[in-house]
């Protein structure tokens, strides 16, 4: 097909159903996107300093938190 005819055509697809946004690949695959962690404030108890953490990692006891960068040491 020619590139007029194609354009002729996805014009007519796209009149028929506003909601089409054109072949995109027999594989394609729509992702969702991942929500971010929930981040939290905490101090580490090495270095004082208030770090953003995902709320997942933190320690029961909020005041034995130590920090990634820390732990590296």
């Amino acid at each position: 097909m020619s590139r007029r005819k194609d354009r002729e055509r996805f014009q007519r697809i796209k009149e028929q159903n506003p909601e089409y946004t054109g072949f995109r690949g027999a594989d394609t695959v729509v992702a969702t996107p991942i929500p971010p962690p929930v981040l939290e404030s905490a101090v580490c108890s090495v270095c004082n300093r208030r770090r953003n953490v995902p709320v997942e990692t933190l320690p029961e006891d909020r005041a034995s938190f130590v920090c990634l960068r820390c732990q590296d040491d």
